[in-house]
């Protein structure tokens, strides 16, 4: 922070402005950011993405923990997308409630589930968002196959009739997430996410879709992402099952818990059990400049976003980690 001493002996006031950050250089000119808190309202998140270096962004939209939604779309979401223009942030990806699991056998909630993911996707552009974010759910018992079935159906009824359909490029993407694994959990390997996208194409709803992984995900399902070697073998392996193509946004998470144990605890970056070696391939791995990254490291709120987004310009080019966190 900059303090005027001069006016604030003068005047006995003290005027504090925020830094700007440089923004964070990557390989590519990929873009990466952090997942922000709503507190202070949209625009603020946005000047906060740009404070810190940023230079994209994912907000939840409303309550993650609700199935309610706003009536109406906050008033001030046109001056929102005014500054992600004017301040060059995105793309932007909205995080899907919590609650969404499309893949379970029970009715109420899978239709619930059904109207809040047709929801967020419906508004999406209202946001100027280019994803929508969802974790592709948990079969609850039923079986992987049946689970699969059941979440292509749910995204069927959630794309049904929204304009454009997908045939617009510009159109927000449904973006599935990869699991750790836990609960029934579908999607926690590749091959998983491979079988959920071929039978969505069979459908014909591969135009709208697309993949996000998470590395803690990754992790806790077991893959040694530590390894810059098995980096490349699980990027190998998704663009031989699925196509890099449709790989759309990494979550880039270090991650509290053990490898394998199915468990997704995030940690600062740089300091899990994943760590420095295996974040930084992933996040300049070659074949991921059309990718972007966002980070949903703990206590945003408390500064802490600043600081992990410098350690992705660390990361990159292979410096020392950005001191600053408990």
């Amino acid at each position: 922070m900059t303090v005027d001493r001069a006016r604030a002996e003068e005047d006995e006031l003290v005027v504090v402005a925020p830094v700007r950050a440089a923004r964070v250089r990557l390989p590519g000119g990929r873009r990466a950011g952090a997942h922000l808190p709503m507190g202070l309202g949209l625009v603020r998140a946005v000047e906060r993405a740009d404070e810190i270096g940023a230079s994209a962004l994912q907000i939840f939209s409303d309550n993650p923990t609700s199935w309610r939604r706003r009536a109406e779309t906050p008033r001030e979401v046109e001056a929102f997308r005014r500054r992600l223009i004017e301040l060059d942030v995105g793309p932007v990806a909205i995080h899907a409630p919590y609650l969404i699991n499309l893949a379970g056998p029970d009715e109420e909630l899978f239709g619930k589930s059904v109207e809040l993911t047709r929801h967020e996707l419906a508004h999406a552009r209202e946001y100027g968002a280019s994803f929508v974010n969802v974790h592709v759910g948990s079969h609850r018992g039923a079986g992987l196959e049946a689970g699969i079935r059941r979440l292509v159906d749910g995204l069927e009824r959630v794309t049904d009739g929204l304009p454009d359909d997908g045939a617009d490029p510009n159109s927000p993407l449904l973006v599935l997430e990869n699991s750790s694994g836990g609960g029934f959990a579908i999607g926690a390997t590749i091959e998983e996410l491979a079988m959920v996208l071929d039978a969505a194409e069979a459908r014909g709803l591969g135009g709208r879709l697309a993949i996000c992984l998470d590395a803690a995900h990754l992790w806790g399902a077991g893959y040694d992402v530590a390894s810059p070697d098995v980096v490349d073998d699980v990027l190998a392996l998704f663009d031989r099952l699925i196509g890099l193509r449709r790989l759309a946004m990494v979550h880039l998470n270090d991650s509290e818990s053990a490898r394998g144990s199915r468990h997704d605890r995030h940690a600062h970056l740089g300091e899990g059990q994943i760590g420095r070696d295996g974040l930084a391939r992933l996040l300049c791995h070659p074949g991921l400049d059309h990718v972007a990254f966002y980070l949903e490291t703990p206590r945003m709120e408390d500064g802490y976003d600043a600081i992990n987004v410098a350690r992705l310009g660390d990361l990159a080019a292979g410096r020392p980690l950005t001191e600053g966190l408990p």
